[in-house]
């Protein structure tokens, strides 16, 4: 007689109602709820450090570039296309390449050179449009902001 409510009370426990598994389910959404927007958040700021790393080495190639060519910076319209492949053989003073490949920001976006700069009279701007991809807004990284 022990033995068949031993066996009476296992069976009745075989699997869990539902609502456990909706307690279950709310808890781990409030726990996510709370941990997921500062992840996202994290994301954002490794990002933006990210692409200011990446800003100040193309300023490095850029002074690289300057150094073998007499102080001079390629120009606007060139881009940073000459620090990544010889204009050719009527530049004798390349030592290049001083990038790898054509630098781009953490959104994928193309890393922007103007030169003569709009933010730095004197030097260049080196820029990236920022997580909205769009130029001229206040979510841009540049080489004049302050780190």
């Amino acid at each position: 007689m022990r033995k068949n409510r031993l066996r009476a009370r296992s069976r009745k426990r075989e699997a869990f109602t539902l609502i456990e598994v909706l307690l279950v389910l709310a808890i781990m959404g409030a726990i996510m709820s709370m941990v997921v927007p500062k992840l996202l958040g994290r994301q954002q700021h490794a990002n933006a450090d990210a692409t200011r790393i990446s800003i100040r080495g193309v300023e490095q190639a850029l002074k690289l570039y300057a150094l073998d060519h007499g102080g001079e910076y390629p120009g606007t319209s060139d881009g940073l296309q000459p620090l990544v492949q010889s204009p050719g053989p009527r530049d004798f003073r390349w030592r290049g390449p001083y990038l790898e490949k054509a630098p781009i920001d953490a959104w994928g976006s193309p890393i922007e050179y103007v030169f003569p700069g709009r933010n730095n009279p004197g030097g260049f701007d080196v820029a990236s449009p920022g997580p909205d991809r769009v130029t001229g807004t206040d979510d841009d990284i540049g080489n004049w902001e302050a780190s």
